[in-house]
């Protein structure tokens, strides 16, 4: 039977943790993490709100112009939605993937380049475009074959 009476939070540490407030337990991580930081990152600001690796809010929406793609999966697929004003600039850009990225160039204008890291690994063959009603919609099948190798393990004496 487990002895409930001896964990390591007795009644005063239960009283201590009940009247901190909770801008002293915030200087208290960042203390700890100030000691624990390589000198390098010492300098950061870490405190709510804050974005000190400049990290976007959704990692599948490019900024670097106007392209706002949304990406998603199902079971069976991974979509990618894009939003295009004009049904001539579907037509100047050229769309390519890898197993795991697509890359857009000549949109939305004709020297850039957007890529778009996928969030599953996608087959080579198989996916289709269709722009409908102002939105050009990919669909690349995903790769369901995991590709597990057995490694033999031998005793050496």
């Amino acid at each position: 039977m487990f002895p409930w009476n001896f964990t390591p939070f007795n009644k005063d540490t239960i009283k201590k943790l009940q009247q901190m407030k909770p801008e002293e337990i915030e200087k208290y991580v960042n203390e700890m993490l100030g000691k624990m930081m390589p000198t390098e990152m010492q300098g950061m600001n870490f405190s709510k709100g804050s974005n000190p690796f400049n990290i976007s809010a959704n990692p599948t929406e490019e900024s670097n112009h106007e392209l706002q793609a949304k990406v998603f999966e199902t079971h069976d697929d991974v979509y990618v939605m894009i939003p295009v004003k004009d049904r001539n600039d579907v037509n100047k850009m050229r769309i390519y993937h890898t197993s795991n990225q697509l890359i857009i160039e000549h949109f939305p204008e004709a020297e850039d380049k957007q890529t778009i890291t996928l969030p599953a690994i996608v087959k080579k063959k198989g996916s289709r475009a269709s722009f409908k009603e102002g939105t050009l919609e990919i669909k690349l099948p995903k790769s369901i074959h995991m590709q597990y190798t057995e490694i033999d393990v031998r005793e050496y004496e």
